[in-house]
């Protein structure tokens, strides 16, 4: 999940960001702010990965309130004006997106940022415990994890391994930052191993996965990406 605010005076553009963002599930909306006093007290308090910055604001502009930070995260610039563009690019920001700001080009810029995630979490592991050893897993090579009782089965691409003691609540916890998804009270999938989708079902390959009542808005929004990359 990737924890992101907007910072924006304009309440009309934070509202079509917040819906662009809805749209997103591995997009997770912390805060707003209309300045860039209201965004430092955020950015000292909440664990920010992507900000969606404005150029005019009052006191400070986004440029010089990005120019201010210590620590930058990645940014993407929204902003009725394209004189500034090069300075957006200057402090290496991802994006420069144009009000006013289409779904479509919204996800373009979106989707470099969860790329760029997917593949830093692409050598990611996990450790666990099963047949009483220590075991490393890739969670590149993880399918999904199923609930039977009291124990997690693990399948992946070459063998299938129990990992006991542990809940779903538990274990997705721990995954929800590397890819994963639970969309079942029984069941964490690998996203980026889903090959197709439909209202009740996720498939990786030939296996079929059910999808929970409970888990239905994230699976859809999940969906919705998901079919979005397949349109362009």
């Amino acid at each position: 999940m990737i924890n992101c605010i907007v910072i924006d005076d304009e309440p009309l553009a934070v509202r079509l960001l917040e819906s662009h963002i809805s749209k997103i599930a591995e997009l997770n909306l912390v805060a707003t702010a209309t300045n860039a006093l209201e965004a430092y007290r955020i950015l000292q308090t909440q664990e920010v990965d992507l900000l969606f910055l404005d150029i005019h604001m009052p006191d400070l502009n986004g440029i010089e309130f990005l120019r201010s930070l210590n620590k930058r995260p990645p940014t993407i610039f929204t902003t009725a004006y394209r004189e500034f563009a090069i300075d957006g690019f200057e402090l290496e920001a991802v994006d420069y997106l144009l009000k006013p700001i289409t779904f479509e080009r919204f996800f373009k810029s979106a989707d470099r940022i969860l790329r760029q995630v997917q593949k830093e979490n692409e050598d990611g592991f996990m450790i666990f415990k099963s047949d009483g050893f220590n075991r490393k897993l890739l969670l590149k090579d993880i399918l999904y994890f199923e609930s039977m009782g009291n124990d997690i089965k693990v399948v992946l691409r070459d063998e299938i391994m129990l990992i006991p003691k542990i809940s779903v609540a538990e274990l997705a916890a721990r995954l929800q930052d590397n890819g994963f998804l639970r969309i079942h009270r029984s069941f964490i999938v690998n996203r980026n191993l889903v090959t197709a989708v439909s209202h009740h079902e996720a498939l990786i390959g030939k296996i079929s996965i059910p999808v929970g009542r409970s888990f239905r808005e994230a699976f859809d929004n999940f969906a919705r990406l998901f079919s979005a990359k397949r349109l362009f």
